[in-house]
């Protein structure tokens, strides 16, 4: 895909995704596009990923979001030099990964010095044991720490994540961190369970018997123990996998929900624009030499088209994710399955649709009825990108 040098982006398209592929360390339950010990690669990574950005008309973003990988590991000179090759708005939501045991307090204040001002902090959990079992390379202590660091930053938006589900946790240690996000109150929660991807270290071990999935009831246990607790303690359920407290739900990922257009830059990154979703390549070699050669580095046999009807069907099923805006509803075979079995339910005078609190417990079978569909016929995003 070479750039023609007039190439025009919709005037919606107001979101941008910078992926940073470095990490201290490789999860052994990750798949994603990272790659560990590459310090000597970060600066020509960052020219290269300042010339794929120059390679877009200048537009005005809404949101920016740097993940990864581990953004926080670029030094603030290499952030810096990015965040000035980005045009965003003065009150646009910028927001960084990081994990707690890659960061100072001054890094924190140079780092909100630079426009970033809502921070997404990968802790998993607060408990040790938990932690050590994950491969994490930072403790509780180290969590608690870097959330009142960042506090003391000035960063009033911060967003935490929470994994449930590993074999080796228990209800009441999902508890004890519940009580933790509580006393430290963030603005968004993040919530994931452990999934099993092929490839990985985990995957491996659970195809030799060395590890085991949790009990599929244990899990719901905990998946509604974070629904009710959250709740109680007035946090808004807005979409499958994250809380918030009111009006500071993720402004970034309720783009992709609401099946908007953005733009992603870097390795591996996916961009959908002007009716096509596409990935990056996903090699340093092969990233490089497209820049180089002033050519979109996009992965040919990523492109998937999406004309009108697709698009329509992949903001009715994405809208599902959100869990009190829901979706618009239409006339369909497995929408009236849905309803009758109750995992489904009307609204707004029945012009929309929603999960039940049963339906959002059961997401996932309500995702594949649809995806699965002989009738509804989606193709242009993959099952595992609903679930």
């Amino acid at each position: 895909m070479k750039d023609t040098g007039n190439r025009k982006i919709e005037k919606n398209v107001d979101a941008l995704y910078v992926h940073i592929p470095f990490c201290e360390k490789k999860c052994e339950y990750c798949d994603f596009c990272t790659f560990i010990n590459m310090s000597r690669e970060y600066e020509k990574y960052t020219e290269a990923l300042v010339k794929e950005l120059k390679m877009y008309p200048e537009y005005e973003y809404d949101t920016v979001y740097f993940g990864g990988g581990t953004p926080s590991l670029l030094p603030i000179e290499l952030l810096s030099y990015i965040m000035e090759n980005i045009k965003y708005k003065k009150e646009g939501e910028i927001t960084l990964e990081l994990n707690p045991n890659d960061m100072s307090p001054e890094k924190l204040i140079q780092l909100r010095k630079l426009g970033i001002n809502r921070l997404s902090i990968g802790i998993q959990s607060f408990q040790d044991h938990v932690l050590k079992f994950l491969g994490r390379l930072h403790s509780g202590e180290d969590a608690v720490r870097v959330f009142r660091d960042a506090r003391n930053a000035g960063f009033e938006n911060i967003s935490i994540d929470l994994m449930f589900g590993i074999p080796n946790q228990s209800l009441e240690d999902l508890k004890k961190d519940l009580e933790t996000i509580i006393q430290l109150s963030p603005e968004n929660v993040s919530i994931y369970s452990l999934i099993w991807e092929e490839g990985t270290v985990f995957w491996s071990k659970l195809q030799k018997g060395i590890l085991s999935e949790m009990d599929q009831d244990l899990e719901a246990e905990m998946y509604e123990e974070i629904i009710d607790f959250l709740k109680k303690n007035g946090y808004g359920h807005y979409e499958i996998s994250n809380f918030s407290k009111k009006g500071m739900g993720g402004v970034h990922n309720l783009k992709y929900w609401r099946n908007k257009e953005f733009i992603g830059a870097g390795l591996s990154a996916a961009t959908y624009c002007k009716g096509k979703r596409y990935s990056n390549v996903r090699s340093f070699s092969k990233y490089y030499r497209c820049i180089e050669e002033n050519i979109f580095p996009v992965d040919d046999k990523s492109i998937e088209i999406v004309d009108k009807e697709e698009e329509k069907k992949l903001k009715n099923m994405l809208g599902l994710r959100l869990t009190e805006e829901g979706t618009e509803y239409f006339e369909a075979e497995e929408v009236k399955k849905l309803l009758d079995n109750g995992l489904l339910e009307r609204f707004d005078g029945g012009k929309r649709m929603r999960l039940t609190e049963k339906g959002i417990l059961l997401a996932n079978d309500v995702f594949v009825e649809f995806i699965s569909s002989k009738n509804l016929n989606f193709k242009a995003v993959p099952l595992s990108a609903y679930l």
